[in-house]
């Protein structure tokens, strides 16, 4: 790509955003024309066409005793065969990139009893005042958060008290329900404690792990459920593919010339969320938060093999970083601030590549003094959707009837999916959050 020609300064955007706008025009030309192969928004998606029946013997409770001893399905141009994840590196295209979603999970649920006796579970989905994962997390003596509140018709008003020790000295935390909401899903916390909110929770909180396992979590979880290379806080659920990898795993890749690169999706509880309409189109996507640094993007760009997301997660936040690098050309502004749409990627002129796509996000980022990106996201990727970076995808065996493997479908081709999870039903592969791994290459 061309190269732009005097870079604005940090600071306001008026005219140097107005020359970077016109340097995209000229790279990329006008917003609407040439949409040559363009996919079209589903109208209608069958979800009856993406079930299949899973007993419950065959979801995984627990992890292996060794993350990287689950079995791995290898789906490569159609064809299917089996190894074990601590080989992942035989299977891997030379030259590959991994690329990583290094969100951590935090301990969001809390239970606290009324005074008569009533327990109460209150799930910190996402903060609420001060705003933000990493500003809420810090705060100190009080915040707010979006809850879902367990027994909550034993909680309807006033305030609940947990009292604490820590480090010898005991300490309180109220919980009360605030604001007109009916479902009165706004809670704010106050404490007395010289901790931040995020230490608490490590305190008081439980690892929220998935409902569909069936049982309470155990002080094993706290690092079962949580990826080897987590290190921003902010997701109520784990991005389940990565949970295989070791260190010594992720060593050897690089020394045998993987390229290990990170974003992070902070991953919400909506990832549970079954389609429950017949029509799937009509489903309504949870959004979630995304940080992409300008470096990474950039890496992203220089690398010449194959580009493997791992997760669903990561592959929603590639993709989603291609719609906001569309956004730049078509208007010169990521508007970061809104939330990528759930068919937006649909509207993507197909004569765009992934790299000229995030070269116009980073142009953007760099040419307004940003070293990273901060949106969100609620992306929907079922068959028909158009794939613009990644080139495979590691990732577990999802639920029937999810998003999660109308992705898969989309990536495969619409009855692939169905001989890859025949596939592993008939071979004692085990299922869900802590089950076995598949990757998938094109």
């Amino acid at each position: 790509m061309t190269p732009l020609l005097n870079p604005p300064r940090r600071g306001g955007l008026g005219k140097p955003l107005m020359r970077f706008t016109e340097h995209i025009k000229q790279v990329y030309g006008t917003a609407f024309e040439a949409k040559d192969n363009e996919p079209m928004k589903p109208e209608h998606i069958d979800i009856s066409l993406y079930d299949y029946d899973l007993p419950d013997e065959r979801i995984a409770k627990f992890p292996l005793p060794d993350r990287d001893a689950s079995k791995l399905l290898v789906w490569k141009d159609g064809e299917i065969s089996q190894s074990v994840f601590s080989s992942i590196g035989e299977v891997l295209p030379n030259c590959s990139m991994l690329i990583f979603n290094n969100t951590k999970v935090i301990r969001a649920r809390i239970l606290m009893r009324k005074e008569t006796g009533a327990l109460i579970e209150i799930f910190c989905l996402e903060p609420h005042d001060p705003a933000g994962h990493e500003r809420s997390l810090a705060s100190t003596g009080m915040c707010e958060w979006i809850c879902i509140i367990g027994n909550s018709k034993k909680w309807k008003q006033g305030e609940l008290t947990l009292h604490f020790t820590h480090e010898g000295h005991e300490y309180t935390m109220t919980a009360r329900r605030e604001g007109n909401d009916p479902e009165g899903r706004r809670v704010s916390f106050r404490w007395d404690a010289p901790l931040a909110f995020g230490q608490l929770l490590e305190i008081l909180g439980r690892m929220p792990i998935p409902p569909y396992l069936g049982r309470d979590s155990q002080k094993s979880d706290n690092t079962r459920y949580q990826t080897v290379y987590s290190r921003t806080e902010g997701s109520v659920a784990a991005p389940t593919a990565g949970l295989h990898f070791t260190r010594p795993l992720l060593e050897r890749l690089g020394r045998k010339g993987i390229a290990l690169a990170e974003v992070t999706l902070h991953v919400g509880a909506g990832t549970f969320l079954p389609v429950k309409t017949d029509d799937a189109s009509r489903h309504v996507m949870h959004t979630e938060h995304f940080t992409v640094t300008s470096r990474a993007i950039r890496n992203l760009l220089a690398h010449k093999g194959k580009r493997i997301a791992v997760g669903t997660t990561t592959v929603r936040t590639l993709e989603s970083l291609c719609i906001l690098g569309y956004r730049v050309i078509s208007s010169g502004d990521p508007s970061a601030e809104d939330p990528v749409g759930q068919w937006e990627g649909y509207s993507v002129p197909g004569h765009y590549t992934g790299p000229d796509l995030l070269t116009a996000l980073a142009d953007y980022l760099d040419n307004s003094g940003l070293v990273r990106i901060q949106a969100s996201t609620g992306i929907m990727i079922a068959p028909g959707y158009r794939f613009r970076i990644v080139d495979g995808i590691v990732t577990n065996f999802h639920q029937p009837k999810s998003t999660l493997l109308l992705l898969v479908s989309a990536f495969t081709g619409e009855e692939r999916w169905r001989e890859i999870y025949s596939h592993a039903l008939s071979n004692g592969f085990r299922f869900l959050s802590y089950g076995d791994s598949s990757i998938l290459l094109r």
